[in-house]
């Protein structure tokens, strides 16, 4: 099955990753450069090659035959292992929607309520079924006259696999109006549109319907970092984005993304992508 699927993205996967069928995704990497991105929900399953991903402090690692749920929008690095142009890393990724996963957990198996703080990451083996599952989504790319029709059914397929699955319960979240993983990602929503501005945590518990001490600990439990950590990562890798664009004006990136100081600005720069600003940027530009 694997080998279907990986002459399956190899065909199809471009620089950008996008494919017709709303959120499915290809991906065909040759290097093993570093990475920043911020996630969003998705299921992602490895085909060749593998890669190492750092969320906060805490290392996730999946290669060919596994996958990667990742049920909140984060800040995360990474590499690709074994990477070549040679053999490249291939990759599928289906977005996950609430929408579509909330009409699913009426025919899911009954699970204890009140399960909080769990981890908006986590990796697992792909088993035979969702390997099946993926590979006759994957081969809808070949038949566009058939895919308005099936890819919807095979959507929902692929998502009972998961909340039937080890990770079902992270899935479950994603789709309930009132779990704990709803009210942190009210808080992270806020952070990500708001990072340039100044954070109150006692402001975003109650964004969150949280006392303080339990929004922190719960915000955590989900994205592995404190919300001071995550608003710094978001910021950084913004005006990592922006200096692409203006090269030139470190000191004013950094105060569009909400640093005071061009010191400190610098110094968690540097800290993070492993060089000051100005250099990280000609060495991405070069």
């Amino acid at each position: 099955m694997l080998d279907e699927i990986r002459a399956i993205i190899a065909a199809h996967a471009g620089p950008d990753q996008l494919t017709p069928i709303d959120g499915l995704l290809v991906s065909k990497v040759e290097t093993t450069a570093p990475d920043y991105s911020l996630t969003e929900p998705l299921l992602v399953v490895m085909a060749q090659g593998g890669k190492r991903m750092l969320l906060g402090d805490e290392v996730f690692e999946y290669r060919a035959g596994q996958c990667l749920v990742v049920t909140a929008d984060l800040p995360v690095s990474g590499h690709f292992l074994d990477a070549t142009p040679r053999t490249p890393a291939l990759g599928m990724g289906l977005v996950l929607r609430p929408a579509v996963i909330a009409p699913l957990l009426l025919e899911a198996p009954a699970q204890p309520r009140g399960a909080t703080g769990l981890p908006a990451m986590g990796t697992v083996d792909a088993d035979a079924d969702l390997l099946d599952a993926v590979c006759r989504m994957l081969r809808l790319l070949d038949r566009p006259a058939d895919a308005g029709v099936l890819a919807p059914l095979i959507e929902r397929e692929i998502l009972w696999r998961l909340l039937t699955g080890p990770h079902g319960a992270m899935i479950r979240q994603i789709g309930m109006a009132e779990s704990g993983l709803t009210y942190v990602r009210r808080a992270i929503r806020w952070i990500r549109d708001n990072y340039a501005e100044p954070m109150r945590i006692e402001d975003l518990a109650r964004l969150a319907g949280m006392s303080p001490s339990a929004f922190h600990r719960h915000f955590r439990a989900v994205t592995a970092m404190s919300p001071l950590q995550f608003q710094k990562r978001i910021r950084l890798q913004e005006a990592r984005s922006l200096l692409i664009a203006r090269a030139g004006d470190v000191a004013g990136v950094g105060h569009l993304v909400g640093y005071d100081s061009p010191s400190q600005f610098n110094r968690e720069y540097r800290r993070l992508f492993g060089a000051p600003p100005g250099q990280d940027v000609s060495r991405l530009l070069s």
